[in-house]
């Protein structure tokens, strides 16, 4: 069975990314022969829709679970009606996430663990609610 560990690096030696949506690799494992391959997450720079579009991306390579850090409202919702199972709090190698999911010692998560744009950084809105900045 193939799924999605988010992570630091393309090697399974790599530590496990603590965001899923701005992550910058996600590797899709074969739990069974541990083979993998490493995808650039192209929506890591997105304005909006980073999760949705990780989640997309796995999805179309046909994995049945995530394990990372943390998973955002719109990336959960997106996963689950992918039929993805999501496990979040995983942390240390991706190796050694892989072999507790295996175990069964990793929780399946039932809702998002963050806010919306948690791991985008940077700061300071725009004013570019409602008001726009306009002061109304």
């Amino acid at each position: 069975m193939n799924i999605a560990v988010s992570s630091m690096s393309t090697s399974l030696d790599g530590q496990v990314d603590p965001r899923f949506g701005r992550c910058q690799i996600i590797l899709v494992v074969d739990t069974e022969t541990l083979a993998f391959e490493a995808l650039s997450n192209t929506s890591v720079e997105a304005a909006h829709g980073a999760g949705i579009g990780a989640a997309q991306m796995i999805a179309s390579k046909g994995v049945k679970a995530l394990l990372t850090g943390s998973v955002g409202p719109n990336a959960y919702s997106a996963l689950t009606a992918a039929g993805i199972k999501v496990y979040t709090g995983v942390s240390g190698t991706v190796r050694d996430a892989v072999d507790k999911y295996k175990r069964g010692d990793l929780p399946q998560t039932s809702g998002p663990t963050v806010g919306g744009h948690h791991g985008m950084g940077g700061g300071g809105g725009r004013g570019g609610g409602q008001g726009r900045g306009r002061g109304v």
